[in-house]
């Protein structure tokens, strides 16, 4: 009897979460981008799976239109292997059950471990792609300061725990190296960095570089730009998600995407796919509905949970800060850091344009004294930059005006004291540092 019931065990167990019964429907067009399946409509709904069999391999696709017709699929492959009348299926789809063991490991987007170590092992309960954010009411406030240990933020841009701030930067103008120098900020108990559309060499550059005295306590959410755009769109979800489980356990979690720029991109070309219009530079609707969905993800916990402190970077197509997925990315979050390529041409970097950067929550971290002073110093800043071709031109005469002279001497010599690179030890206490900097 005991041997029976322990069989009865292990195939009650096996069966788990598995359907005796599969509803399918047909393959009826196959495209470069996306297929068709007929005979499912009723069945399922938008972000449900379908899959079906090729090769000895189960292949996996979420509905993006449904119509009378059929379903559109966008599968998570980048090649499609469908062929027109095979039978397509329902795919139970549980969401994550991410553990507070996956910190120390590398997953793809749709959560399976791509680092060579073996399973991850599954939490009790499950997360969903698109949980929606805590409730405006029960939110914790911001309020505690952070100490990134960049000069150039904790003097101009302070960050909070539980701040959502974004790097805009053009290519190739330092926005990666920025990033690996905050996520070797202390104060975190978790980190969660997704790596979205990146090339295939940077993901080990990331990981053994300068993020690698942290990596025990952080999940790589990885989805290189080869990948599908599904999988491109579903990483940064993935990665809100597993930050969320860590934040209602408690912790205090830095949530780094980079880059949502490619992740709109990504959403872009599922909802063409879906047939929808693309209304602002080739961007369809959903996608400026999809952004503030997934940015408010980030940010406190409700009372007595933790918070997620998102640095989201952005990629300005064209250097173009006006671009319309950039402006309401700024829009949504509680302040903006901007690289400048001229600053990063002149070899100062971090290439921050402090006259352009803002942080909405400042007022949280800055003493009296410190506000005045950061408002003195990005006066003198703008001084220093607006007669930049007026001093070129030969047209500035020293002892004409107190105010340009002292921001002639300082200027440089602040932009030296806020130079620093991935190697340089981070800022303890950056207004004491500047001062110290100004003495010699």
């Amino acid at each position: 009897m005991n041997a029976l019931a322990d069989l009865e065990r292990l195939v009650l167990s096996s069966m788990a979460g598995q359907r005796l019964v599969r509803i399918g429907g047909t393959i009826r067009e196959v495209t470069p981008s996306y297929y068709r399946v007929k005979g499912l409509s009723q069945f399922v709904k938008l972000g449900d799976q379908v899959g079906f069999e090729a090769n000895d391999k189960l292949h996996t696709g979420e509905v993006v239109r449904i119509d009378s017709e059929g379903l559109t699929i966008k599968p998570f492959d980048s090649r499609i292997d469908a062929k027109v009348g095979a039978p397509a299926f329902v795919v139970s789809n549980e969401g994550l059950h991410p553990d507070g063991s996956w910190r120390g490991r590398v997953i793809n987007a749709l959560g399976e471990p791509i680092d060579g170590q073996g399973p991850l092992l599954a939490g009790p309960t499950p997360v969903h792609h698109d949980a929606r954010p805590p409730s405006a009411m029960t939110r914790a406030r911001v309020q505690k300061p952070l100490q990134t240990g960049v000069k150039a933020i904790d003097l101009f841009t302070p960050i909070c725990q539980g701040q959502r701030i974004g790097i805009f930067a053009g290519s190739g103008v330092g926005k990666s190296t920025l990033l690996t120098m905050l996520a070797k900020c202390d104060g975190f108990d978790t980190i969660v960095v997704a790596l979205v559309g990146e090339r295939g060499r940077e993901v080990r550059e990331f990981l053994e570089g300068p993020i690698q005295s942290s990596l025990h306590k952080a999940v790589m959410v990885v989805s290189t730009g080869d990948e599908s755009p599904m999988m491109r769109r579903q990483a940064p979800r993935t990665a809100v998600s597993v930050a969320e489980y860590f934040r209602d356990r408690g912790d205090s979690v830095l949530l780094i995407v980079d880059s949502v720029t490619r992740y709109a991109h990504a959403a872009r070309d599922v909802a063409l796919a879906a047939g929808e219009p693309a209304v602002a530079r080739g961007y369809t609707p959903s996608v400026f509905s999809d952004l503030p969905r997934l940015l408010e993800r980030a940010g406190p916990g409700a009372e007595g949970k933790g918070s997620i402190t998102g640095i989201f970077s952005v990629l300005i197509d064209g250097d173009d800060h006006n671009d319309p997925v950039a402006d309401n990315i700024r829009g949504t979050l509680d302040g903006h850091i901007v690289l400048d390529r001229s600053i990063a041409d002149q070899g100062r970097y971090p290439a921050i344009n402090v006259l352009g950067s803002i942080s909405r929550l400042a007022d949280h971290v800055w003493t009296g004294e410190q506000k005045e002073l950061v408002r003195r110093l990005r006066g003198m800043i703008a001084r220093y930059e607006d007669t930049r071709d007026l001093r070129m031109m030969g047209g500035y005469q020293s002892g004409t005006d107190q105010d340009l002279d002292q921001a002639v001497v300082l200027v440089p010599r602040i932009y030296d004291a806020l130079r620093q690179d991935p190697s340089s030890p981070m800022s303890r206490d950056a207004f004491m540092d500047l001062a110290q900097a100004l003495k010699q």
